[in-house]
């Protein structure tokens, strides 16, 4: 075997174990102790972050930190996987910490010249675009440590009724229009609840309550969908235009029924405190969308149109 391979193969072996010794790899690759010493403090030279644990006992550890070894990609294999970052570039915060950008900037830094230029050429032409949503990065990072670890979460959570301290096991971290949403375990409720990262205040591992392995289960397939909020139900007629702009919202869309003459009407469940929400979403479409029911909804409408009489008309 070429002492590269040896390396890249020393590498693989020792991410997947982070302790060793020495006499147990010169028994697996079947060289001497004194060859793979040097192989170690030339892993060590290379950056793999390797460090020896003194006395009785002792061998080597990797740091945190590991290092992968080299991966090979195809240049389209490349483009796809710098561009699946970029999706991620219009979200205010992400769970990742800084290492999304770090990874970028390696991938981006070693490919070749001709596929840096062809990657320069779209920059700003493709994007994958999400309303700035303002949100914590420090919570996400626990939630999703939390995820990987197997470990409970006490936050406090803000919703309609205030503010309260509850334990979670998180299920999973997805985004939607820009928010981050964590379908969890509430051992306050005793059932699944789904709870907006951005409404979390403050989230610390709280590793004196066991997770439960039902809840360890289970996936994002499996979240809830509904919160356990008060829900009411908006009715809404459209113009043919107000169905073209609606049918655009992922929100809306599912719920649509269309007429004969182009037209249609819509009735879903909202939770009673994102009326507002809803409203300002509608708002922006004018006279091509109105809002039949709840009364609160058209009250809330009308108080806007007063607002603006009152802005510009007086």
């Amino acid at each position: 075997m070429q002492k590269s391979q040896r390396l890249i193969q020393m590498i693989m072996r020792i991410n997947a174990k982070p302790y060793f010794t020495v006499r147990e790899l010169a028994d697996e690759f079947g060289l001497s102790t004194r060859t793979i010493t040097r192989d170690l403090l030339e892993l060590s030279e290379l950056g793999v972050p390797v460090y020896s644990i003194q006395g009785r006992g002792g061998g080597f550890r990797l740091l945190q930190e590991r290092l992968l070894p080299p991966i090979s990609f195809t240049e389209g294999e490349a483009l796809s996987l710098f561009f699946a970052c970029q999706t991620m570039d219009y979200f205010s915060s992400l769970p990742f910490g800084e290492g999304a950008d770090s990874a970028l900037h390696k991938f981006y830094h070693y490919l070749p010249g001709d596929i840096k230029e062809q990657i320069d050429r779209l920059k700003n032409r493709i994007m994958f675009w999400n309303p700035y949503r303002l949100m914590s990065a420090e919570i996400l990072q626990t939630l999703l440590k939390a995820i990987m670890i197997g470990s409970v979460v006490n936050i406090a959570y803000k919703s309609s009724s205030g503010v309260s301290e509850r334990n979670i096991q998180p299920i999973g971290l997805y985004a939607s229009s820009g928010y981050w949403y964590c379908p969890a375990y509430c051992f306050t409720k005793e059932d699944i609840r789904q709870f907006r990262a951005d409404r979390i205040l403050s989230a610390t591992l709280n590793e004196r309550i066991a997770c439960r392995e039902d809840i360890n289960q289970k996936t994002l397939l499996d979240k809830p969908t509904k919160d356990d909020r008060e829900q009411i139900t908006l009715e809404i007629e459209m113009t043919s235009k107000g169905v073209w702009l609606l049918e655009s919202n992922p929100r809306f869309n599912p719920f649509i029924q269309h007429n004969k003459d182009g037209s249609a009407s819509l009735t879903m469940e909202i939770a009673v405190e994102d009326i507002h929400f809803y409203m300002d979403l509608i708002w922006q479409f004018g006279d091509e969308v109105k809002v039949v029911t709840p009364t609160a909804a058209t009250a809330y409408i009308r108080q806007k149109i007063e607002s603006m009489r009152l802005l510009y008309f007086q």
